[in-house]
């Protein structure tokens, strides 16, 4: 499975967004072997680039050819809370054992 953050250039603030993703997999003791994080920018923004995607609602309109049970946006970048939420989600979804 692949989570990719996206931001407008594809560094700051969705990097942050990444090592928050992985922050989280690690403090709900997920199997990370295979789950691959990544961030890009906008311009990178396709339905197979990954299979789920972390963008702020800023950015909604630049998701809107994606298919919306994937994109998860978000209205806070530093929010690690709404961040689980979103991860434990997905975690959910795919039947991955968590905490």
């Amino acid at each position: 499975m692949k989570i990719a953050a996206i931001c407008q250039s594809g560094l700051g603030s969705s990097f942050m967004v990444q090592m928050n993703i992985e922050n989280v997999l690690k403090e709900e003791n997920v199997d990370t072997g295979d789950i691959e994080v990544v961030h890009f920018d906008t311009g990178g923004l396709n339905e197979q680039a990954a299979d789920y995607f972390f963008l702020g609602s800023d950015l909604e309109d630049r998701a809107s050819g994606l298919p919306k049970d994937r994109v998860y946006l978000l209205k806070s970048l530093i929010d690690k809370e709404e961040l689980r939420g979103k991860v434990n989600e997905i975690l959910d979804k795919e039947n991955i054992p968590h905490s």
